[in-house]
């Protein structure tokens, strides 16, 4: 969900942004959070819930942390095959599959 939120938060509310990072990057609990906007235990869990959901539909349909990963893999595959003397078309076969990602 971090990397989710790390990726989408720019198309969060601000007050789902706020929810989302005091919840996952800052640990508080429900409890806390209710307390600092004076709102139930249970909206909270109901606004997080449904952000949580928002995000994983934006990856389904954006699929931008998908990518992030493949082009990391395919970056380190590419840094090794430099290393270990690759010839140019192995190389030049995984810049192909960076290319394609986009």
């Amino acid at each position: 969900m971090n990397f989710l939120f790390d990726f989408y938060q720019s198309l969060l509310t601000q007050k789902q942004r706020k929810y989302m990072s005091l919840y996952y990057l800052d640990d508080f609990s429900l409890g806390e959070i209710a307390e600092e906007f004076h709102v139930s235990r249970q909206a909270v869990y109901d606004n997080i819930k449904r952000t949580e959901a928002m995000l994983e539909e934006y990856e389904n349909k954006l699929k931008l942390l998908i990518k992030f990963e493949q082009r990391k893999t395919i970056m380190t595959k590419l840094r090794e095959a430099i290393h270990q003397d690759a010839t140019p078309e192995e190389v030049l076969s995984l810049l192909d599959s960076l290319e394609k990602l986009d």
